[in-house]
C-alpha cells in the first residue's frame, strides 16, 4: 500500500506541474479560435511561450523521475542545458556552474538523474529566487548549493528526503524529496543536507562503489 500511495503522490506532482503550462496552451488555443486573426500577437505569444515551459518540464521529469533518465550517455552538460529551459519562465532562478568542470564524482550510471533530482530540491528551497551551483568537494562528492533570499526547506522536507517520516504523512509537496531518497539508494548514492543558514543551502552528494 505504501508503494500505491507514493505512486498516487508522485503523479498528483507531475500533473501539478505541468496543469498551468499546458492549461495556458489551451486557454491561448480557445481565445484564437474564437477571435482569429483578432486575437493579436499576444496570445501567440503566449501559446508559443507556455509550449516551451511545458516541454522543458516534460524533459525535466522524464530524466528525473524515467528510467531514461538513468542513461550513463547523458552529461552534465546535457542536465545544464535542460535546467536551464525548466527555470527560463522564473526569471528569479539561475545557475551559474561549469558543466565541463570536475564534479567530484565520476559519471556513472545515474548520475545525470541525481543532478537534475538535486537542482530541483535547491530549487524547492529558494521560494524568493537565488543563485545554484554546483562544485566538486573532492573525490565522490558533489555539492549542490542555493543561495537566495529566505532559503530554506519547507517542513518535513529533508524528514522526506532521509525517510524519517511516515509515507501516510507525506502530501504531493514532500513527494520529491522522498523519492530522490528513494533513487539515490538505488543508484548507489547519499545525498544529504550539510549545512543550511540564512540565505544559503548545501547539498552533498556522495556516490559509493555502487553503480
Amino acid at each position: 500500500m505504501d508503494n500505491v500511495r507514493i505512486l498516487e503522490l508522485l503523479a498528483s506532482k507531475i500533473c501539478h506541474d505541468l496543469i498551468s503550462p499546458v492549461g495556458a496552451v489551451s486557454n491561448g488555443v480557445e481565445i484564437l479560435e474564437e477571435m482569429g486573426a483578432d486575437a493579436g500577437d499576444d496570445v501567440i505569444s503566449l501559446i508559443s511561450f507556455s509550449s516551451e515551459q511545458a516541454n522543458a518540464k516534460l524533459r525535466t521529469l522524464r530524466l528525473a523521475y524515467g528510467l531514461g533518465g538513468s542513461d550513463e550517455s547523458i552529461k552534465p552538460a546535457d542536465v545544464h542545458a535542460l535546467f536551464n529551459d525548466f527555470i527560463s519562465g522564473d526569471k528569479r532562478l539561475s545557475q551559474d556552474w561549469d558543466p565541463y568542470a570536475d564534479l567530484g564524482v565520476v559519471p556513472k550510471k545515474g548520475f545525470a538523474k541525481m543532478l537534475i533530482l538535486s537542482l530541483l530540491l535547491v530549487s524547492d528551497g529558494l521560494p524568493k529566487g537565488g543563485v545554484i551551483s554546483i562544485e566538486s568537494d573532492g573525490e565522490n562528492t558533489t555539492l549542490v548549493k542555493g543561495e537566495g533570499e529566505n532559503a530554506h526547506f519547507r517542513e518535513g522536507y529533508l524528514h522526506a528526503l532521509a525517510h524519517s517520516i511516515e509515507t501516510n504523512n507525506l502530501s504531493p509537496n514532500l513527494t520529491h524529496p522522498y523519492i530522490t531518497g528513494l533513487i539515490a539508494q538505488n543508484y548507489g548514492f547519499e545525498i544529504t543536507v550539510d549545512e543550511t543558514e540564512n540565505n544559503f543551502i548545501l547539498l552533498r552528494l556522495k556516490s559509493s562503489d555502487v553503480c
